[in-house]
């Protein structure tokens, strides 16, 4: 009787291992799409009345779209250690362009200065930040691992950067972004290992700087009030939450078909960019929303099945890497979903691939890039380390 060894992974030695790679861009090219769908539908009155053009914001995005999957690519062709190696280059990025948007560069929106203006489009500089700053954190948790582990000072020095990092953007201000980094951030120092204990003392502060946040600032007080009852205001401070609840009431099982919200019809603000998944929900009731968050949840799950393979085969960085590649694209995520059904107080957050907006999706693309990258080398490298034992196998078989 011949004997054979299957060189594929498996999960307990009985089925191979179902492969992340595929699962992660079939995830990220069904949200992409839906997206173009859901802006086309969600933005075409108000671009007929505010730029004379029904289909002014469709035709950046697909432009966008174009642009995202050209460093998609790029993204891919870079290798892994560049990343590790650069760290410094991009805490340096990262802060700068914090930086660069506070100066007469920064264009002011809505009270807010987030955008500095590149060409046709403009450059939301947090998206950039975040990605420099997950890359910055990897490369430090590998190389300051024990350091990191066993001492304080080695713990709050990563701490200390995103508080810089995070000081910058409540200065725009961008409370959203500043809980995203903060969140990955943490996850990630987490989960290198770091003891529970020592995380008790960040979250007590974490929350009282939260809490002081919000206080600080009349807007963000009348956001929480709103929050917790926004009909008692709804044709104020709780309009946009109201706007975005009577969508998903509408949407109720199916949906009441494509194109035929209501919400989008000026009552709902920013349709097409922060609530559009209200939209999605209205349009195509429960069964499109569920179908929106399973969608985010095989392309997240398939990230950390990337970086726990990774970790697997001892390349570190690349693990750490695609953990806070992973949470930062999920955490944004649920923190958009979160807030259209009333789960958190508003917060101008986009929703990764799906949302208009040039700089979240070109962003988003890169880090779905880098995750291929990542499962690539580490592919690379299971191949070879299987090649001697392959060729020993077909060099001659054994027999019983």
């Amino acid at each position: 009787m011949i004997q054979t060894q299957s060189v594929l992974p498996v999960y307990g030695n009985r089925h191979p291992a179902l492969q992340p790679l595929p699962l992660l861009i079939v995830s990220a090219a069904a949200l992409m799409v839906l997206g173009l769908v859901m802006i086309s539908s969600a933005s075409m009155d108000i671009a007929s009345a505010t730029f004379g053009n029904s289909y002014h914001f469709i035709f950046r995005q697909l432009v966008f779209v174009a642009l995202g999957c050209v460093l998609a690519l790029i993204a891919v062709n870079v290798p892994v250690s560049w990343w590790q190696n650069s760290g410094w280059l991009l805490l340096g990025v990262g802060l700068l362009v914090l930086v660069l948007v506070l100066t007469p560069l920064g264009r002011t929106v809505n009270g807010s200065t987030r955008w500095i203006p590149f060409g046709i489009f403009n450059v939301q500089v947090s998206e950039i930040a975040k990605l420099c700053l997950v890359g910055y954190l990897a490369s430090y948790v590998v190389r300051r691992r024990d350091e990191l582990l066993n001492t304080w000072p080695g713990f709050i020095k990563p701490l200390a950067v995103v508080g810089v990092a995070s000081g910058l953007l409540m200065v725009q201000p961008d409370f959203g972004a500043t809980v995203v980094l903060v969140g990955v951030a943490a996850g990630m120092i987490f989960l290198s290992g770091v003891s529970l204990m020592r995380f008790a003392p960040l979250v007590v502060a974490l929350a009282a700087l939260g809490a002081l946040a919000v206080i600080a600032e009349p807007y963000r007080m009348k956001r929480v009030v709103s929050y917790l009852d926004p009909w008692q205001d709804q044709f104020n401070s709780g309009y946009q939450l109201t706007q975005s609840l009577i969508a998903f009431g509408r949407g109720e099982w199916a949906g009441v078909g494509l194109g035929n919200s209501i919400q989008k019809l000026f009552f709902l603000p920013e349709a097409h960019t922060d609530f559009i998944f209200a939209i999605i929900a209205e349009e195509f009731g429960l069964i499109g929303a569920l179908l929106v968050v399973a969608l985010f949840t095989i392309l997240v799950i398939s990230g950390f099945v990337i970086a726990r393979r990774a970790e697997q085969a001892k390349q570190p960085f690349a693990a750490c890497f695609a953990y806070g590649i992973s949470l930062l694209i999920g955490l944004q995520a649920a923190i958009n979903m979160a807030v259209a059904t009333g789960l958190l107080p508003t917060k101008g957050l986009t929703l990764p691939l799906v949302s208009y907006g040039g700089s979240s999706l070109m962003m988003t693309c890169v880090c779905l890039g880098i995750l291929a990258r990542i499962e690539m080398e580490r592919l690379d490298a299971a191949t070879a380390a299987a090649e001697p034992a392959g060729k020993k196998h077909r060099g001659g078989a054994a027999y019983d």
